[in-house]
């Protein structure tokens, strides 16, 4: 098996690749104790050659890759891109382009909702791949031919997989179609978290405006101190204990180390001095500042069966076109479309969405279009 471990070898790799129109790429990564990912490996594979390369090496420079993966004359393939692509904008800070990713073209080609590697590359090639060495820690030297092997053949199928889903995209006229997904790849924010927005990733119950001002203070703290330390955000302080703090806004370390998840020695030392001045500095959020809850759409009671038939309405299209149904819409869409018609502002009401499905689906709202079964058949007729 090809494994790189030095620059002169990556370099000499590289630059025949700048002449392809396309790489397939892959990594193996750590994360479970840290909040960055460690990269372990990196797969390519050009149309005629492939290696693995360790970035681990000591006397490894990754530009040579890094150049490769900013050629916007080279598309980057990927299979289920975003974890993938995040490392390496980590690492490079930008994001490599331009990116086509496999699994979100298979779910327009007719493959599933969110098709996995293994089960595409089976339907599409007739491959059975080794899952063997799946869980492996990819961080241990040296790496066995068989694990060499697993983690190649996750870019040199991929370019088969690429060639027949492209070709097929192209038949069908369906590029367009997923521009807007891969689009929504290439931008950094997809990415990157910034700390005041960490709050809006947990989980709360209550909505009110000083509560999730604390509450933005905390997570944003949270945040910071994480990547300080370089480890999961939890182990810094899970998310239960965040949001008893922003509710119950402890003033000093006696009330603090009432919280759950706090020790008396965390809750009195510096630690529990960041976490009170994150509450303090929530409390003093003038009240025009506070974070706006999200408001959900005041929606027509009894909307219920409308949403029902809606949905087998989405169920039919996606049949139909072999699309996968949770690219058309999903389930908030569809509830929307069902309370607001036009007026939802969601994406199954635009572009191509719009004409395989959201045009129907307004009309069925509006009781200009019928389901009816017919010899045990689905039948969606005017009326």
């Amino acid at each position: 098996m090809t494994l790189i471990t030095t620059t002169d070898q990556l370099s000499n790799f590289c630059k025949p690749l700048h002449r392809t129109s396309f790489v397939t790429v892959d990594t193996e990564f750590m994360r479970e104790n840290t909040y960055w990912p460690i990269l372990c490996l990196v797969q390519i594979a050009g149309p005629n050659n492939f290696a693995a390369i360790d970035p681990l090496a000591k006397e490894i420079d990754l530009t040579p890759l890094f150049n490769l993966l900013r050629d916007t004359n080279v598309v980057k393939v990927f299979h289920a891109a975003r974890q993938d692509i995040e490392i390496f904008l980590n690492l490079m800070d930008e994001v490599p382009a331009p990116v086509f990713d496999t699994q979100v073209a298979a779910m327009v080609c007719g493959y599933g909702e969110s098709v996995g590697y293994d089960n595409l590359i089976l339907k599409l090639t007739n491959i059975q791949l080794d899952k063997g060495p799946r869980f492996t820690d990819w961080s241990l030297r040296p790496l066995s031919n068989r694990q060499l092997e697993y983690a190649l053949a996750d870019v040199t199928h991929l370019r088969i997989a690429y060639e027949k889903l492209y070709a097929r995209l192209e038949r069908e006229q369906r590029g367009s179609w997923i521009e807007e997904e891969m689009a929504n790849l290439a931008e950094p924010t997809t990415y990157r978290i910034e700390p005041m927005m960490a709050y809006q990733r947990i989980k709360v119950r209550s909505g009110k405006g000083k509560f999730l001002s604390v509450l933005r203070e905390l997570a944003a703290w949270r945040e910071l101190e994480a990547r300080r330390r370089d480890v999961p955000r939890n182990r810094v302080l899970k998310d239960e204990s965040l949001t008893e703090i922003a509710h119950n806004t402890p003033t000093n370390s006696q009330l603090l180390v009432k919280s759950r998840g706090l020790s008396a020695k965390v809750a009195e030392g510096q630690m529990g001095n960041q976490i009170l001045n994150a509450v303090k500095r929530g409390l003093s959020v003038p009240q025009i500042n506070w974070p706006k809850p999200i408001e959900k759409p005041d929606l027509p009671r009894n909307i219920g069966p409308v949403v029902d038939l809606l949905k087998v309405l989405l169920k039919k299209v996606s049949d139909e076109t072999n699309v996968a149904g949770r690219l058309i819409a999903n389930s908030a869409d569809i509830e929307l479309i069902a309370g607001l018609g036009e007026d939802a502002a969601v994406a199954a009401l635009k572009g191509w969405r719009r004409q395989i499905f959201g045009a129907d689906a307004l009309r069925l709202r509006a009781g200009q279009l019928s389901i009816a079964i017919y010899k045990n058949k689905l039948i969606i007729e005017d009326r």
